[in-house]
């Protein structure tokens, strides 16, 4: 379905959550969907909004699932944070953060650092540990002056339960709070694309985006000229995606009908 729609394409950009897995569940045989990518000479890069993971913490996934993949085939939305942050502050120094490992280790490669005495910068991610005491200390140092990170938008993810609150929930309370509008990392903002051009070296009619979401997978991928592809198996509907403008080039149920299994 792939090279007979898109000829010269040698790359796909995929989603992880709703598109590879639910939660615990992956959506389809996800090896035999990989040793296709490989059968048809694509290679795979892996773009989750999902800031609470490592590409660490997310390979293991993948290989619990039987997929090995490396580490520098995966990038989320709390590096493209780190990544802004430090164009900024190329020093690194004191954030303070709402989020989870994904968030720190990424900051850290920067030189930045949980603390919150002095934050030079506020990061907001999706936090398992969110309270009303993080809120207002995130919302005081936003008034304060502290740069303002959000690692994605995205108002929820899809689980085996339905759909859950997401960052954009938790950003969405910080925004009202202090009454500040956070910069965005995620999809659909340039940066993780542009950081996965950069690693590719293709140029954007070489490469196929897939996704769930049409507000983040489909508008990054079509922000920045590539091919799009929605699968069924998250967050948007079919009515949905033949209502978007300009509707993805591909929609297929899962990875599996995409990829011809």
């Amino acid at each position: 379905m792939i090279k007979s729609k898109f000829p010269a394409v040698k790359a796909v950009i995929l989603d992880m959550d709703g598109v590879l897995w639910k939660g615990t569940q992956p959506i389809g045989n996800l090896p035999a969907i990989f040793s296709k990518f490989d059968q048809m000479g694509l290679k795979v890069i892996l773009a989750t909004n999902n800031s609470t993971g490592t590409p660490e913490i997310f390979q293991e996934k993948l290989q619990k699932f039987g997929v090995s993949v490396e580490t520098d085939q995966i990038v989320n939305s709390s590096m493209a944070a780190a990544y802004i942050l430090s164009k900024k502050f190329p020093q690194g120094g004191p954030v303070y953060v709402v989020g989870e490992i994904g968030v720190t280790n990424a900051l850290k490669e920067y030189g930045f650092y949980a603390s919150e005495e002095n934050a030079i910068a506020v990061v907001v991610g999706m936090d398992w540990h969110f309270t009303y005491n993080s809120l207002a200390k995130a919302a005081l140092l936003i008034r304060n002056g502290a740069t303002y990170i959000g690692t994605n938008h995205d108002a929820t993810y899809p689980t085996t339960e339905g759909l859950m609150p997401g960052a954009g929930a938790v950003n969405a309370l910080v925004t009202s709070a202090s009454g500040v509008q956070p910069v965005f990392a995620g999809k659909p903002h340039a940066t993780m694309m542009n950081m996965i051009l950069e690693r590719l070296k293709l140029s954007p009619e070489e490469i196929l985006v897939v996704g769930d979401r049409l507000d983040t997978d489909i508008a990054s991928g079509q922000n920045a000229r590539c091919h799009t592809a929605l699968v069924l198996s998250g967050v948007n509907t079919r009515e949905e995606a033949e209502m978007w403008n300009p509707p993805p080039e591909l929609i297929a149920e899962d990875l599996s009908a995409l990829v011809g299994i």
